[in-house]
């Protein structure tokens, strides 16, 4: 499978090497990440981080392991650390390639040594290991690494006083305690020293510029010593919360193996072969875990801190696993959203990994229409289809009568909602960025196509779809009259009352309208389709998404960093989001006849994401993108409905592979 090679100009000083990041997961919510320099600068960062069965959330157990070889009296310390005022040591200095194919790889090289490291995850185990090859030119060259630990919440810092840790040892392992009750172990076939002591103030720059807690302390128990033979050595650490007390050097390669061939098994089943379609569909695979409480698939919305979304989950659904022809486990996650179905509402969140549902959104259940329909279209699964069906039914049905949240239908066949319920929900206090209750234009799209999609499937099914069509028909008619606004040639987003009463159509130009050009059915005119298409090429499209408000909006903040305050408001006042990319491509092919030229355009728009996949998360898609230039990436480094819908996009409606 195609990987990320880079070289040493791309790390050349610390503030360089820190805006790259890695992360690999292990199928359970767990992963291992860090920057390509070692150098921690999240608190989410982490060589051994694991969603325990015993608790809900996820925990940081091994910081990072500093590598040092001495060699004639001279100690080169391989290791990155930021501490106040300081950076120590200096260990990028020596690293002069990292490669992520399929796995991350560092190559460091000194005129005496070159120490070759690879980094793994166990899949369905919370168990990281390190391999490395190290060749020494000189002869009594002795090699040490001393593992840093803790044991908290991925989300927190922590302080020496704040924990305390017991050990058990032998030769070649150590068994580690922690007083808030995790025990995890290191094992290797270097031998263990014990040697405990607090290393302290480390500082976490990704979180100080997101004004959050951002010094801590780790503690290092001991470290694993070996002599290096003059040509090649060979070592392993592994970290885990099992039992790995008897892994041997040769268990472990073969480990890695298999983890290669997982991975190159997920490409030879999708059928793909193109290059870039390639590279993202190796990280489609992160997203897709199984809830350690449950024992249900299910999608994680993005890395680090995300946990699994109704809505993202939805929308991810065909690039996450339709289009690597992940049909069962495609069943289970809608299966398992359907169990969860209340009031024809499916969960918005499950807030940490096996926390409780919450159902506050109005758009999932929704787009969980649109996720079956596709499943359907690629599956022909009709049996499936048999029993989902009360839950399509139920959905149509609640938004039609009425159910939670202020969700319902007006007597226009129209949906209005609560505040925060679409996908635009950021809120500061009491304040909602942006204010969208009442009728939202996507939601109408959305509840237009989920009619006539259920009219469809019903009618396949020898239901009684006569309830759907009058609906549907009821929802035409008006769409237009209420949303077109003629004075910017596109739609209002949003069609709310004030205090007294009266209609209040917001006219900011956001990409909501969008989807009433690209989802399966629509209801307006071709030509009222291609002037909404050529409204938000020219006010909202960048390189990487599309910004959720026009720059000549007084709201629009043209970049997302700073505070929680100064990054809400930017949310969606401005903030470009690649995930939209996939409805606006749809919708630009389609007002263009599908051209030739069309094709070309949105296949040069999605393969510029090939440079992204160097930068930020390394092989992968932010979350969102600065709406101004340089269009520089933030939030989440690895975002499922960006990966996904990119993905989807390319290969469906550039690629032309589709059912």
């Amino acid at each position: 499978m195609s990987g990320i090679r880079l070289g040493a100009d791309s790390f050349s000083t610390y503030e360089e090497g820190i805006k790259k990041e890695w992360i690999i997961e292990n199928g359970l919510g767990g992963y291992a990440s860090s920057t390509v320099i070692g150098a921690a600068s999240r608190t989410y960062h982490g060589l051994l981080v694991v969603a325990p069965e015993t608790s809900s959330g996820r925990f940081l157990l091994l910081s990072s392991l500093d590598e040092e070889i001495s060699i004639n009296e001279e100690i080169y310390k391989l290791a990155t650390h930021k501490y106040p005022s300081t950076i120590y040591p200096t260990g990028f200095n020596y690293l002069s390639k990292f490669i992520f194919a399929p796995f991350p790889l560092w190559v460091y090289q000194t005129d005496v040594f070159t120490v070759k490291k690879k980094v793994f995850m166990i899949h369905n185990g919370n168990t990281t290991c390190i391999l490395y090859d190290i060749r020494s030119r000189e002869e009594g060259a002795l090699l040490r690494i001393f593992p840093l630990v803790n044991s908290r919440n991925f989300h927190y810092t922590t302080h020496s006083e704040d924990i305390r840790f017991s050990q058990k040892a032998d030769t070649m392992r150590v068994q580690l305690e922690s007083s808030n009750g995790f025990t995890f172990s290191l094992s290797s076939n270097l031998k263990y020293h014990f040697d405990p002591k607090w290393y302290y103030n480390f500082e976490y720059d990704a979180e100080k510029k997101r004004g959050l807690a951002f010094q801590e302390d780790n503690f290092n128990p001991g470290y694993f010593e070996s002599k290096l033979k003059l040509g090649t050595s060979r070592f392993f650490v592994v970290a885990s919360t099992e039992d790995v007390s008897y892994f041997t050097l040769e268990q472990v390669d073969e480990l890695y193996t298999r983890e290669v061939y997982r991975q190159n098994l997920l490409a030879f089943n999708s059928r793909l072969t193109e290059s870039f379609a390639l590279k993202l569909l190796r990280v489609t695979d992160s997203f897709i875990i199984k809830n350690h409480f449950s024992g249900d698939t299910t999608v994680v919305a993005g890395y680090h801190w995300f946990s699994d979304w109704g809505r993202d989950t939805m929308i991810s659904l065909p690039g996450l696993l339709l289009i690597p022809h992940r049909f069962e486990e495609a069943k289970h996650i809608l299966n398992n959203f359907a169990k969860y179905c209340r009031k024809g509402l499916i969960p918005n969140a499950f807030l940490t990994l096996g926390g409780e549902p919450i159902y506050n959104t109005v758009d999932a259940p929704l787009w969980f229409i649109h996720a079956i329909s596709r499943y359907f279209a690629y599956t022909k699964d009709f049996r499936f289809l048999s029993e989902i069906w009360a839950t399509i039914d139920s959905i149509i049905d609640n938004y039609h009568k009425g159910t939670d949240f202020g969700i319902g239908m007006d007597s226009d066949n129209l949906i209005r909602q609560g505040p925060q319920l679409t996908w635009m929900d950021a809120k500061i206090g009491e304040w909602a960025v942006p204010p969208r209750a009442g009728k939202a234009c996507e939601i109408n799209a959305l509840w237009y196509s989920a009619l006539k999609t259920a009219s469809n499937l019903g009618a396949l099914l020898g239901k009684d779809i006569s309830s759907y069509e009058a609906l549907a028909v009821g929802a035409a008619s008006n769409f237009e009259n209420v949303f077109w606004n003629p004075e910017t040639n596109c739609l209002f987003d949003v069609v709310c009352q004030d205090e007294t009463e009266n209609q209040v159509k917001d006219p900011a130009i956001r990409p909501n309208q969008i989807f009433a050009v690209s989802l399966p059915y629509t209801m307006l005119s071709p030509e009222k389709e291609k002037a909404i298409v050529d409204r938000v090429e020219n006010d909202l499209l960048t390189p990487f998404g599309l910004r959720t408000l026009s720059s000549d909006h007084p709201s629009y903040k043209g970049h997302y960093h700073g505070d929680s305050v100064a990054r809400d408001t930017a949310y969606h006042n401005g903030t470009a989001w690649p995930w939209l990319l996939g409805a606006y491509v749809k919708a630009y092919r389609k007002v263009h006849n599908y051209s030739k030229d069309s094709l070309e355009d949105m296949r040069a728009l999605l393969q510029g994401f090939d440079m992204h996949l160097e930068t930020a998360g390394i092989g992968t898609i932010s979350e969102v993108f600065d709406g101004d230039y340089p269009y520089l990436p933030g939030g989440c480094i690895s975002q499922a409905w960006s990966v996904a819908e990119v993905f989807r996009a390319y290969v469906e409606d550039v690629l032309g592979i589709k059912p």
